[in-house]
């Protein structure tokens, strides 16, 4: 799967748990560790849960992707899932605002969500 592609889904996914402030970085100019980061906030234990199983649930059931590993537990606030051109973070507020991984990665492009377009009645 295309690393742009696997990148959406897991913002879709995350986005589907309600997940915070969804942020995906384009690194693929400025790091050979991987493609894409997917950075989102949590607000709780079982929230973190909720989301991290919607990602792998659903890449695994529906596009046959599995993590090549998994870091970090729902008690330590972050997890990270990896999908090798994809990593994604999950975590707490908190940590997120004291390892600011935006910041740190602050040369990554943004990729902007693409919202499906509304159609408008015509004038008549």
């Amino acid at each position: 799967m295309d690393s742009k592609k696997l990148a959406l889904l897991c913002r879709k996914f995350a986005d589907d748990k309600k997940a915070e402030d969804i942020v995906v970085l384009d690194l693929r100019k400025i790091s050979s560790v991987t493609d894409y980061f997917v950075i989102c906030t949590g607000t709780s234990e079982p929230h973190l849960r909720a989301i991290v199983d919607e990602i792998t649930g659903k890449l695994r059931e529906e596009h046959g992707q599995r993590p090549a590993g998994t870091d970090g537990t729902l008690q330590t606030s972050w997890v990270v899932i990896d999908y090798f051109d994809v990593i994604v973070h999950v975590m707490r507020e908190e940590l997120r605002r004291h390892y600011d991984l935006e910041g740190l990665w602050g040369d990554a492009p943004r990729v902007r969500a693409t919202r499906p377009r509304r159609k408008t009645a015509e004038a008549g």
